[in-house]
């Protein structure tokens, strides 16, 4: 029988004996040394300062991802005035971001699953920031097209990376909420760069754009270098790196003895196979590809409105700093309802109210077809950010279902492949909102965004493991 070291670790150690080396799917080493569940200790203990400081550095890689990855939307009228091009010559370079940040997710999970998640954070913003600098110099698309490729690798990284970071950090009680609010902070700094470009864009113009905005990515850097801690799930896998741990949990009000053993049971069990073949693993596959259905037509919308907006709405004759007020509008809507729906999800469970936000960003989109933007721009921008409400929502939470959905072993993994293969649809982005918006002004491109998310909503009804309701979640806490 396995004895428990009274009061140790919130019960997370236990000694291991013979009968603990035959338990199911748990390879323990033979020694009578204590072992410590990882996973136990992290999802049913206290959320301490140092974990909440790891969590608030995750996202802040992710306001300054989306701050980034955005600031392209906001110059697109601007250089198609100053160099005297149409919007489909600059669509390559839209898309030639996009490709990159399909790339990156890929790359970056993968990495983040064997190297470890704060190198594959750092390096994420180190290289987007880099790249967006350069932008500054680009005196022709091509050029910008090649950094924007480059940006897009830093940028898709950072979001699976950071994301599994915030996941693994955060007890499973406010697991969802942690995520979601990592995962908004992508259009809190779309947000951000919207009043950062009406500031500048009028009076330094577009290359002070991107000179500024990739500086603070680089600074950034610097100081997740400096304070950014690996993930303790992660160290648990890596035995040379245990004393790294053992230090890491004293830090976390979470002493062990310099003897003590980590697994992580939960996931021990739930992972046969590691690695991309994992996602398919009976049970998992049919969820893997719904959701992966989901993550594709959700960017397309989400991407059409980051790279497009601004333009569509300059199309409709609306002065430049109004047309970028009406992405501001779209991100701030982002931001409250991810915020709400992740507070939904932690009560009622992730089915209902992710069907409800894509259902909604339908109709939203549906109904401002309705709406003439330049006789009615005020309720043309609000509706906007209804619409932004909705669809950011949707996308926000949808990073939680991949963390609920997958474990440990293949959980960045899992996430990057997600939105690898979500990137698609953003690339896709690239050129059918140049041509809808030239073939159809807003109308068309307003259709094209409610047809997207009526897919999404048919694609999150395909989804078996949804995110359990607080009760259920604590039951059966991973």
């Amino acid at each position: 029988m396995t004895h428990r070291a009274p009061n140790d670790l919130a019960a997370g150690i236990s000694v291991e004996g013979q009968k603990a080396s035959q338990r199911p799917g748990i390879e323990l080493p033979p020694t009578s040394a204590a072992t410590l569940d990882i996973g136990r200790v992290l999802d049913d203990g206290p959320f301490t300062l140092v974990q909440k400081i790891a969590v608030m550095l995750a996202a802040l890689s992710i306001v300054l991802d989306g701050f980034d990855g955005q600031l392209i939307g906001f110059a697109i009228p601007v250089l198609i005035k100053e160099w005297g091009i149409t919007r489909n010559a600059f669509a390559p370079a839209v898309a030639a971001g996009l490709i990159g940040m399909g790339i990156g997710s890929a790359l970056g999970g993968v990495c983040a699953d064997r190297f470890g998640r704060r190198w594959a954070v750092i390096l994420s913003v180190l290289t987007f920031g880099t790249a967006t600098c350069a932008i500054g110099l680009a005196n022709n698309v091509a050029t910008i097209a090649g950094l924007r490729f480059i940006a897009g690798l830093g940028i898709g990284g950072a979001l699976p990376t950071a994301t599994t970071m915030t996941a693994e950090f955060t007890p499973a009680r406010r697991r969802t909420l942690a995520v979601t609010a990592t995962i908004v902070c992508v259009p809190l700094g779309g947000m951000l760069a919207g009043l950062f470009s009406s500031h500048v864009l009028p009076h330094h113009g577009w290359r002070a754009l991107f000179f500024i905005g990739g500086a603070l990515p680089l600074v950034v850097a610097v100081l997740l270098f400096a304070t950014l801690p690996e993930s303790p799930r992660y160290l648990a896998r890596v035995p040379a790196r245990w004393d790294e741990l053992r230090a890491l949990l004293a830090r976390m009000s979470r002493p062990s003895q310099a003897s003590t053993r980590f697994v992580d049971a939960a996931e021990q069990r739930a992972e046969a196979r590691a690695g991309f073949g994992a996602l398919f693993e009976p049970g998992r596959g049919r969820d893997t590809i719904a959701i992966w259905c989901a993550f594709f037509m959700c960017l397309l919308a989400v991407y059409s409105a980051f790279s497009w907006l601004p333009t569509m709405l300059a199309s409709e004759g609306l002065d430049v700093s109004v047309a970028g007020t009406g992405l501001t509008a779209y991100n701030l809507g982002g931001v409250l309802g991810a915020l709400c729906c992740a507070v939904a999800i932690t009560r009622f469970g992730s089915r209902w109210p992710l069907l409800l936000c894509a259902a909604g960003g339908a109709a939203t989109a549906f109904l401002l077809r309705e709406v003439n933007a330049a006789e009615h721009t005020g309720w043309f921008v609000l509706g906007l950010g209804l619409h932004g409400l909705f669809v950011n929502a949707a996308q926000s939470t949808m990073y939680a279902l991949c963390t609920y959905v997958y474990p440990t072993l293949v959980r960045a993994t899992g996430t990057a492949a997600a939105l690898a293969f979500g990137r698609l649809g953003a690339i896709l982005s690239a050129f059918a909102g140049a041509m809808v918006i030239t073939a159809g002004g807003a109308p068309l491109y307003l259709g094209m965004l409610g047809v997207a998310m009526c897919l999404v909503c048919v694609a999150l009804m395909l989804v078996k493991r949804h995110i359990a309701p607080l009760r259920g979640e604590a039951a059966s806490a991973r």
